[in-house]
């Protein structure tokens, strides 16, 4: 691990608190008051728990900044309260569990890719493509001649995932969902 000033914090970096735990930082910002001691205000992002805090350093002060190790990996199957992965270019697998694929699970189908964050050999956290296209297994039926201006209406995806979708979208149709917000985006092509 390498130890840096805060001064040489930027926004993005992932760096390990004085918990031990490591933060993303979500924004920075340096104040020096004229004759006064420069302040440097930190958004943090726990990267275990999600909560962001704002705190407060000296910029002369050290910090252990953290390695993180992004890989390709291919989601294989669900056991028990595990989800198995396949890394893309080793063929070893490894299992994360339910707490860390949280909801994020509920995006991905089997064979589908990911990518993996590790930090010191052991997987901390889940990132998924931007979008993903799934099918929708339940829905009220569809409305002929319905506008997209319409009321959006409840559905189920085949992962278990629960959107809204406009109401011309029926049962077996595969749609476009947005990773980030879990919203619906449009047919699949």
């Amino acid at each position: 691990m390498a130890s840096i000033n805060y001064s040489q914090v930027r926004k993005g970096m992932v760096i390990v608190g004085e918990d031990g735990q490591l933060y993303s930082v979500v924004d920075r910002d340096l104040n020096t008051p004229g004759n006064w001691r420069a302040i440097l205000n930190l958004k943090l992002k726990n990267l275990k728990t999600g909560a962001v805090t704002p705190k407060r350093f000296r910029p002369e002060d050290k910090v252990e900044l953290a390695y993180l190790d992004k890989r390709p990996m291919q989601y294989l199957y669900k056991e028990g309260n595990d989800y198995v992965f396949m890394d893309k270019e080793t063929y070893d697998q490894i299992s994360l569990n339910a707490e860390l694929a949280g909801e994020m699970i509920l995006y991905l189908k089997e064979n589908e890719d990911a990518q993996v964050t590790f930090y010191e050999g052991k997987p901390i956290s889940l990132e998924l493509p931007a979008t993903v296209e799934l099918k929708v297994v339940e829905t009220e039926p569809s409305v002929k001649g319905a506008t997209a201006a319409a009321q959006y209406k409840p559905a189920t995806l085949e992962t278990g995932l629960k959107i809204t979708v406009p109401p011309f979208i029926g049962v077996g149709e595969v749609v476009q969902v947005d990773t980030r917000t879990g919203e619906y985006l449009s047919r699949a092509k």
